[in-house]
């Protein structure tokens, strides 16, 4: 139940008409409270989610960029010492990963990209590379589950991390967890929510975390990067590709941490592992290689 206690302190939420529960989630408990005058979300934060990389001063100062350029949920209220955050509800569509395979709409999932990346910049900076690197340390602290040969690709790892270097381009304000169901459809753009994660980072990381998260096909990824950069870009791709393998490497490890600290009753453990089988399945490619070298190519 959500406290009496959030209700009472913001002024927007005195006349709740109704209080309910909104699914999906892996971290916080999320509600959609209406009144006379509209609809709001209250965010309440899970627990020891500061494990998970979380820093919640940094995801209300970027929900506030990312709104003002009409891409995030405007901030209503934020109560650090009930750990709620309550937003503007965007009414539209929540997509899911089968709408986003269909791609129909990759023009729109670029274009809402490519506003956020506009916003002025994020307090803090997202690198997947050291996010993974702070998982791997908490894992092997707290003794939470390491999938089996999850240390033999450290490697490739760092082989990866040298050739981004290559023709590195700098960073702009990104989501980091584009999940489907973080798109809304408004009807003519998706707007974006959920900024737990968000920082400057690769563009290409967005992109590839796209890709990723909602299993499209390589045919899709080669539209989505053109799209976003208005032209077919080999080395875009494979940025996007390793960047989507990247956040499947490292998210596994987060979903060891949420099966070691979270209440919510959810396989993590099974969540982790389709994210790391698939991300062995590029590991071990033979166009593995091929990946790292056109990453450094010249378009």
């Amino acid at each position: 139940m959500l406290a009496d206690e959030i209700l009472e302190s913001v002024p927007e939420l005195h006349e709740a008409r109704a209080v309910e529960p909104l699914p999906g989630g892996l971290t916080n408990t999320n509600y959609k409270v209406s009144t006379d005058s509209g609809a709001y979300v209250v965010r309440v934060a899970g627990e020891d989610t500061s494990l998970l990389a979380i820093d919640r001063e940094n995801e209300v100062h970027n929900t506030i960029a990312a709104a003002e350029v009409g891409v995030g949920a405007r901030v209503v209220a934020y109560m650090p010492e009930q750990g709620a955050l309550v937003l503007e509800f965007i009414e539209g569509q929540t997509q899911a990963a089968e709408d986003l395979r269909r791609g129909d709409r990759l023009h729109l999932v670029a274009d809402a990209c490519r506003r956020l990346h506009g916003a002025r910049r994020f307090r803090d900076d997202f690198n997947m590379f050291e996010i993974q690197r702070g998982y791997l340390t908490i894992v092997r602290e707290r003794r939470f589950r390491l999938p089996d040969r999850y240390l033999e690709f450290e490697p490739q790892v760092r082989a990866i991390e040298e050739a981004m270097r290559v023709r590195d381009e700098g960073t702009v304000p990104c989501n980091n967890d584009l999940l489907a169901e973080n798109f809304i459809d408004v009807g003519d753009q998706f707007r974006l929510i959920d900024y737990e994660y968000s920082g400057n980072n690769d563009a290409c990381f967005e992109l590839g975390n796209v890709w990723s998260e909602s299993n499209l096909t390589l045919e899709q990824l080669d539209r989505l990067v053109a799209e976003y950069y208005g032209r077919p870009l080999p080395s875009k791709v494979a940025r996007a590709r390793l960047w989507g393998l990247m956040s499947k490497y490292g998210w596994t490890l987060w979903g060891s941490i949420q099966e070691g600290i979270s209440s919510i009753d959810f396989d993590f453990w099974a969540w982790s592992m389709e994210k790391y089988e698939r991300a062995v399945e590029e590991f071990d490619s033979p166009g593995f290689e091929r990946l790292l070298e056109d990453v450094q190519a010249a378009d």
